[in-house]
């Protein structure tokens, strides 16, 4: 793979996760805390 599509599925990945949390939030209340990100929402 070039840097191009390194660089793309990096994006789709993000965006995806980035959608799938922000789905959850919208269903229920939710919390995440990893090494260095903490998001509780409600």
């Amino acid at each position: 793979m070039d840097a191009k599509t390194v660089v793309i599925a990096v994006l789709v990945i993000a965006v995806a996760v980035l959608g799938y949390l922000y789905y959850e939030q919208s269903r229920h209340g939710i919390s995440i805390d990893a090494p260095g990100v903490k998001i509780d929402a409600r």
